[in-house]
């Protein structure tokens, strides 16, 4: 695993410009917009951290699920495999890859069927019908999306060296810690390395604190372009103006149904699966089809 982000993987592959982005979502957005496109990323980000919680999962581990999900859908278009089924089988790799755990294959079909149920029946109606191997088979087409590159720099770390830094960790942690996670309802982590991210949490969560006073001199005295500092905070302020006229339970059955539809795989010698009784799901490739 590497040890320093600018040798990593995620900091040679995966920090992203924002005319890529748009570029790669360009089908979606004719069907949805921008601002539709957000809200449904918004919701199954929720969807992953109300899974995560579930099983008790270290908010790193949750942290990686949603950078996953994230980078499926910064290459593919949400017709390529159906979010629901992707959202778990990104926790599954991420527990593996933090170092978590092994999750049983009843305990997460378990799980995630229990949360749909009781927290997001009204998105989904329907029974959660994937199984394990359902799972297994978009496991595969992630690993490969991502060329394994698995390993994931959060802004947590930094966070706290900051904080511990400017000697105010119990004025500032928690709030900054807050909005961190919030960040991850954002494309910031697909655009700007993990510091940056860290330092625009901290200068937010020093205006919350009424502490800019404070550390004013502490920032000026930093060796970073402060404008995407800037550029981090306007996207992270977006997401709670767009979250405020959010009304999720709604909305959501609105978008999903007007999301590009997963195309179902073929059936193997024209028959069901037996295990499942229903079509496998297929990954598609970079052609992406509405």
């Amino acid at each position: 695993m590497a040890g320093n982000f600018w040798q990593s993987s995620h900091c040679k592959q995966w920090i992203l410009s924002p005319e890529f982005l748009v570029r790669e979502r360009e089908l979606d957005l004719q069907v949805m917009g921008e601002v539709d496109y957000q809200k449904l990323m918004m919701f199954f980000a929720n969807v992953i951290q109300s899974i995560g919680e579930q099983l008790k999962l270290r908010q790193q581990v949750i942290a990686t699920a949603t950078v996953y999900f994230k980078r499926f859908y910064s290459k593919h278009s949400l017709n390529s495999c159906d979010p629901l089924l992707l959202a778990p089988t990104c926790i599954f790799l991420s527990s593996k890859v933090e170092e978590f755990g092994v999750i049983s294959n009843s305990r997460l079909i378990s799980v995630v069927t229990t949360v749909i149920k009781s927290k997001y029946s009204y998105a989904f109606p329907n029974e959660f019908n994937y199984r394990i191997h359902h799972v297994w088979e978009c496991e595969f087409y992630l690993l490969e999306l991502m060329d394994c590159c698995l390993v994931v720099f959060h802004p947590y770390r930094p966070l706290v060296q900051y904080v511990n830094a400017l000697g105010m960790a119990d004025a500032l942690l928690p709030i900054a810690w807050r909005i961190a996670n919030d960040s991850l309802r954002t494309d910031v982590i697909l655009l700007y390395p993990p510091f940056q991210i860290a330092l625009a949490c901290l200068h937010m969560a020093c205006v919350v604190q009424n502490q800019e006073a404070a550390t004013f001199q502490w920032f000026a005295d930093l060796n970073v372009d402060m404008e995407k500092i800037i550029e981090i905070t306007n996207l992270i302020l977006k997401l709670y103006e767009l979250w405020k006229a959010f009304d999720e339970k709604s909305e959501i059955p609105g978008l999903l149904k007007k999301m590009p539809k997963v195309l179902l795989s073929q059936q193997r010698d024209g028959k069901n699966d037996s295990n499942s009784g229903r079509n496998n799901v297929s990954v598609k490739d970079q052609n992406k089809h509405i």
